[in-house]
């Protein structure tokens, strides 16, 4: 059985999908950008900008689970330019820092809205 996710700490979906589902003990999270919860705008203007926005969203869906960083198991990075690595890495270490979940990053082409950096995350209780 799965449970949709919605919350007003971070932006609602922009398109046919839910902020995340969880199915038994784990749930996954759909890709975050840098939106302002209400949705009206993209937050920041460069990578640092722009994770810690992703991050504040990420928490967001996070808490309003009752959860933290530190249940969560996996993210995956998309980035527009892996040139943004060590600035991306550096705020994710800020907020991930001791647990350490496992990652991917891959460099894409595009993102939706046209920002540098999506996140989704997989999370244990």
């Amino acid at each position: 059985m799965k449970e949709f996710v919605l919350t007003d700490k971070a932006p609602a979906p922009i398109g046919p999908y839910s902020q995340g589902v969880k199915v038994g003990n784990l749930y996954f999270f759909s890709g975050v950008i840098p939106l302002s919860t209400d949705g009206a705008s993209i937050i920041g203007s460069d990578i640092v900008e722009q994770t810690r926005q992703v991050i504040a969203n990420c928490n967001g869906l996070l808490t309003s689970c009752g959860l933290t960083a530190l249940n969560v198991a996996k993210t995956t990075v998309f980035l527009k330019n892996m040139n943004d690595f060590a600035a991306m890495n550096a705020v994710y270490a800020e907020y991930f820092g001791e647990s350490k979940p496992a990652r991917s990053t891959v460099e894409v082409s595009r993102l939706p809205k046209d920002v540098l950096i999506e996140i989704e995350m997989i999370v244990s209780t």
